[in-house]
């Protein structure tokens, strides 16, 4: 049967972290078994991945395991006790900025460890994934929204690298040995949850704080940000029709540029950032603009939240979590 309209057991690597906590709680609502595995890589504070989950550790239906998917036979361990109908491999070393600063690690969790997850399916017999990539394999392509069809040869930064090679080893997985996989870019996700270290949390909080934020670039550099929502909504349809290998962009199909994201913040927040520039930094790409045709035709993808609203449903949850902080 294709589809999940039945109780699935589903594993979810890098399941504590911003996109794999939402998508771990949704799943438990439509009656699933998830299967966590979070190596609490301390890129972030480890307290934060701890509290995405709280909730989701609350129902039966939820395991968490804390390994990294390098240790090959922690991972078969998983495999081994449990009877997996589904992989959601979320789990990789994510930035483009730190990538630069550390190759070679990057390559070992992304290319490596999707290639470890993907010889443990093939051993025990699961053959469907759905593979967390990324819109950054477009680089600087000139060509704009960002189709599936487009080349994506001239990544500029190792991180795009690793994605792009996850890619290929899925497809040649699915070619050697009749996997279902299908690979997600995701562009730029935002909401409650997200990474402290990314623009949209990071800024929001030094405008809190009155503390400068830094700019790279003339804010004009623009990026198609999408809603938390969407994203966990697209990879539920993506679950649902997957069969073969495919490829799907998953985005608003809308641009923001960088001075337009600050502007946003101000006026939500109704407070004014203070601004420092400094120049473009190595690896980040001009522009990210998403053609979602295909994901609407194949998935019935309808994203539906613009990015005011989803800036004050952003800005509502860290208003709630200052609260949290100050009780």
């Amino acid at each position: 049967m294709n589809g999940i309209n039945f109780s699935k057991t589903i594993l979810v690597t890098g399941g504590a972290g911003f996109i794999g906590s939402h998508l771990s709680e949704k799943l438990l609502k439509n009656n699933h078994n998830v299967i966590a595995i979070d190596n609490f890589d301390p890129f972030y504070d480890r307290k934060i991945k701890e509290q995405n989950i709280s909730q989701a550790l609350l129902s039966k239906n939820y395991q968490l395991f804390e390994k990294d998917i390098l240790d090959v036979k922690s991972l078969s361990t998983v495999f081994e006790q449990n009877k997996i109908d589904l992989v959601i491999h979320l789990a990789a070393k994510a930035g483009v900025r730190p990538s630069i600063e550390d190759p070679g690690g990057y390559y070992n969790t992304n290319v490596i460890g999707t290639l470890n997850i993907l010889e443990a399916m093939k051993k025990n017999g699961c053959k469907k994934m759905i593979f967390a990539s990324s819109s950054s394999v477009y680089g600087n392509n000139k060509k704009v929204p960002f189709s599936e069809n487009d080349s994506v040869d001239n990544p500029i930064s190792p991180y795009a690298a690793t994605k792009k090679a996850g890619e290929l080893l899925c497809h040649t997985y699915h070619h050697l040995y009749n996997f279902d996989i299908f690979a997600l870019r995701f562009f730029t996700v935002y909401g409650p949850r997200q990474r402290p270290d990314l623009a949209i949390h990071k800024f929001t909080k030094m405008i809190t704080d009155e503390k400068p934020i830094t700019l790279y670039g003339n804010g004009t550099t623009m990026r198609d940000y999408t809603y938390i929502d969407d994203i966990v909504d697209g990879i539920i349809k993506a679950i649902i029709n997957l069969k073969g290998y495919d490829v799907f962009n998953l985005g608003e199909s809308t641009t923001i540029s960088l001075s337009q994201m600050v502007s946003t913040i101000e006026q939500v927040f109704d407070k004014k950032a203070i601004i420092e520039r400094l120049p473009m930094q190595l690896g980040d790409v001009e522009r990210t603009f998403a053609n979602i045709s295909k994901a609407q035709l194949q998935l019935d993808y309808k994203p539906k939240t613009n990015f005011n609203d989803g800036i004050k449903k952003f800005v509502k949850w860290i208003k709630e979590q200052n609260e949290n902080i100050n009780c």
